[in-house]
């Protein structure tokens, strides 16, 4: 892989696919950590999600913790904390305890999403909505208690946090429109954009990142990184086939059925409507598949056009070999 200029890393979202459970859909994140660290891959985040049937991992920086002492070259970090919910210094706290056990190797990606329905939400906020307008400021925050940084005056300049240690987590914000990319911009910071779930704009919305960035002491440059969804098969024929199973998890998530990702008997007794076939085609905007040259291909356009610094992908099938195969396939198209 080292012969592109482009880090390529990868996103997890510790699906569940039908038929297993969510013990083992934890125990293959750990397994396509390990696989993919030997293949190359420079990242790999954790992603945050509640109440969803189909994605295994609600809080990555529980995970991240075993996925980090299962590997030993990988960053490992967030994609990410969905701040709103939790108190920012105890979110330093726990990202400064990482980066104590695992220096030089953590990020903190930081969502402002509910990452779960309206119900969900309600009960991860105590009855309450998580304020998302305070966004802003709860990220100043915590840049501020991992870095040190609160002004003398400040009413918790006095306020350790624990435990100390010479380096911090790289703090990425994560987007899908322009608004953690003006605000990553503003505030100096690393940006990632999801294209795998917005396949709209996000060019601009990068763009306007590098023009309008602000030079901040943890980052001198701007930092970019795009998310994208993909899969690789030996052949186009074979992805296409391994598509279908995000087809019909997209397909199920458009129509609010909340369950595993599907698994390939399922996928091909499913009775598609037209209707069905058209939202399919609509949400393959967001995927690219293909064989290996094609699959590089069209990620290094998609990166050439975002301006991007690193690619990071996330794969999601109906088995777990074909996920771990189109891993090994990307990176070996990465290096050829």
């Amino acid at each position: 892989m080292g012969e592109s200029k482009f880090k390529l890393s990868v996103l997890d979202q510790s699906p569940i696919i039908q038929g297993h459970t969510a013990v083992q859909a934890v125990g293959e994140t750990l397994r396509l950590a390990k696989a993919v660290e030997g293949l190359g891959y420079h990242r790999y985040w954790l992603a945050e999600h509640h109440s969803i049937a189909a994605l295994a991992a609600p809080c990555p920086e529980i995970l991240l913790t075993r996925l980090a002492a299962e590997t030993t070259r990988l960053r490992v970090g967030t994609g990410g904390v969905l701040l709103p919910y939790y108190s920012p210094y105890k979110v330093a706290e726990q990202f400064r305890m990482l980066e104590a056990l695992y220096p030089g190797r953590i990020d903190l990606g930081l969502g402002r999403a509910p990452g779960g329905d309206r119900m969900t939400t309600l009960a991860m906020g105590g009855g309450q909505y998580a304020d998302a307008e305070n966004f802003p400021e709860q990220v100043q925050y915590l840049v501020a208690y991992l870095d040190g940084a609160l002004p003398a005056g400040h009413p918790f300049a006095q306020v350790k946090v624990m435990p100390e240690v010479p380096t911090a987590p790289e703090v990425w914000l994560l987007g899908s429109s322009d608004y953690s990319g003006a605000l990553a911009a503003q505030l100096g910071l690393r940006f990632a954009f999801a294209h795998f779930i917005s396949a709209e704009g996000g060019a601009a919305v990068m763009r306007d990142y590098r023009r309008n960035y602000r030079s901040s002491r943890r980052e001198p440059e701007p930092h970019t990184l795009v998310c994208v969804s993909a899969i690789c098969g030996e052949t186009v024929a074979e992805a296409e086939e391994l598509a279908a199973a995000i087809d019909l998890r997209r397909l199920n998530m458009d129509k609010g059925v909340n369950a595993p990702v599907p698994g390939y008997e399922e996928t091909r007794a499913y009775p598609y409507t037209e209707a069905d076939r058209r939202r399919i085609a609509h949400n393959r905007r967001r995927l690219v598949l293909g064989d290996p040259p094609s699959v590089r291909d069209r990620l290094l356009a998609i990166a050439r056009e975002f301006e991007a610094d690193e690619l990071m992908v996330v794969t999601i099938t109906g088995t777990y070999e074909a996920r771990l195969r189109s891993y090994e396939l990307l990176a070996g198209a990465f290096t050829t």
